[in-house]
């Protein structure tokens, strides 16, 4: 048996992130992963000269978000972002910039005039009620707004709701739509960082930067490098809702998704140990307390970090409390599929940065990604990410030939200039943010076992939402003792 401070099960963002913060803090650490491949939904491979990320990502709360807190206390290289740029709508006639405030709102002629103001005055109502410290997390957006909108404009709030949450606007709360759309906003600054943690060694960073800097050309956009270290002032409640940005602190990595996986594995001390192929098949534990874990072989460590799905944790650990239990069995999940296409020329409808939502029938959420930087696609071509969120009452078939049909109608001309085409269908979260969806606790009933991932947070997504949650197990285990 081999004794480790810690045992992370899962390599995952989630599991990558655990291991790096808490070696860091001085732990033996052991990463045990059941796959071929780590980081999980944070990653990209290459397909015919192509290289896509796992899903189409936008990283988000860049400024004094999670992530940006874990980079500058514990990356020893910075990954590279590149402003996101801008949402837009696209109709059969044109590419239109989503609003991002009220003003903005006033002039977006995809709804109709009618529908709009209705629209302004239900998110005014929202927002105040918010801003009083009302709990709209358990109102769903459906209930809050009117009842006499045109379809298009419920088929864009649909869309809205179900990018934000993976779920319809029946199933998706008031609450989510304010903070997935920024009039909401979690930060987590230094200062808050330090008392909930503890101060950390200073140290110097290496600026990935000024290394990369003669080495990636820019494109036509300057690096979000430079606007990450400035001090922003505060929005009031009232500013904030006339001139909200809805793409405010949000990047892309340059070299793409697996950028941000490359800086994390190399921000790894020595020690911290990653076993690759070796599926954890039970969590030990001894008069209530955690021991290790059974794998290939028995580990054992008196702290045990789980990063994988919390409703499969009752099949590695006998005896949980069955309320416990019950309550992991309300975790919901929502499915995506990604469309890759690989074009043979970079075409004017997708000269933008950012990405564009379609939202009438089968919606879509897609991204240009090499318009962010051209070498993920061959010189001169062009490599697009088409998301959807699919039915998993449906078959994967049902689901994958109505997404390219959608396609082909928002982009009749596209299909001749397809050279590459791959398709994803990932869980990009592991719990969607819905009404009546429920979320794990990172203290588990067993004493030292802690969970941590996409279910143990609801702010934010992807990415950005498995930053929280380590932030707040390590303010958990420091609160338990089990940190410094």
């Amino acid at each position: 048996m081999k004794k480790y401070d810690v045992i992370v099960v899962g390599a995952g963002i989630s599991g990558l992130l655990a291991a790096l913060t808490l070696s860091k803090h001085g732990k033996k650490v052991l990463v045990l992963e059941k796959k071929r491949h780590i980081g999980g939904n944070c990653n990209s491979y290459t397909v015919d000269g192509y290289q896509v990320d796992t899903g189409a990502h936008a990283i988000t709360h860049l400024f004094e978000g999670p992530l940006k807190r874990l980079m500058d206390n514990y990356f020893d290289f910075l990954p590279v972002f590149e402003d996101y740029g801008h949402y837009y709508v696209r109709t059969e006639n044109a590419l239109i910039k989503v609003p991002s405030n009220l003003k903005d709102f006033v002039t977006f002629d995809v709804l109709p005039r009618k529908d709009r103001v209705m629209l302004s005055q239900t998110l005014t109502k929202a927002f105040t009620l918010s801003s009083f410290g009302i709990d709209l997390s358990n109102q769903s957006v459906y209930d809050f707004i009117p009842k006499n909108l045109s379809k298009d404009t419920y088929d864009f709030v649909d869309t809205i709701c179900t990018f934000l949450s993976g779920r319809s606007m029946k199933e998706t709360s008031a609450e989510r739509v304010l903070s997935g759309s920024s009039f909401v906003r979690d930060s987590i600054t230094q200062e808050q960082f330090d008392a909930m943690i503890g101060k950390l060694e200073p140290k110097k960073l290496q600026s990935a930067e000024s290394i990369l800097a003669s080495i990636l050309p820019y494109h036509l956009h300057a690096s979000l490098q430079a606007r990450m270290t400035k001090v922003t002032q505060p929005f009031t409640s009232l500013e904030r809702l006339a001139t909200n940005d809805v793409n405010y602190s949000q990047g892309y990595p340059r070299k793409g998704l697996k950028a941000l996986l490359n800086a994390i594995l190399s921000s790894l001390p020595e020690t911290v140990e990653i076993k690759k192929e070796c599926e954890v098949t039970s969590i030990l534990v001894q008069n209530g307390k955690v021991s290790g874990v059974e794998a290939d072989e028995i580990y054992t460590s008196d702290l045990v970090i789980y990063t994988g799905f919390a409703t499969e944790l009752s099949s590695l650990i006998k005896d949980l409390p069955l309320e416990y239990t019950g309550n992991l069995k309300g975790i919901v999940h929502s499915k995506s599929l990604t469309i890759w296409l690989g074009l043979v020329n970079e075409l004017p409808e997708f000269n933008y940065t950012g990405s564009e939502i379609w939202f009438k029938d089968f919606a879509y959420w897609a991204m240009p990604i090499s318009n962010y930087d051209p070498s993920l696609a061959p010189k001169d071509k062009q490599l697009i990410g088409f998301s959807f969120v699919i039915d998993e009452n449906k078959s994967e078939e049902q689901e994958l030939k109505k997404a390219y049909d959608m396609i082909f109608r928002a982009h009749p001309n596209i299909e001749k200039y397809i050279e590459m085409q791959h398709e994803q269908i990932l869980i990009p979260e592991k719990a969607a943010v819905t009404i009546d969806g429920k979320f794990a606790d990172i203290r588990t009933p067993v004493q030292n076992l802690y969970l941590a991932g996409t279910d143990t947070d609801r702010r934010s997504m992807g990415i950005t939402r498995a930053s929280y949650s380590i932030i707040e197990l390590l303010k958990i285990l420091n609160e338990d003792g089990n940190l410094h």
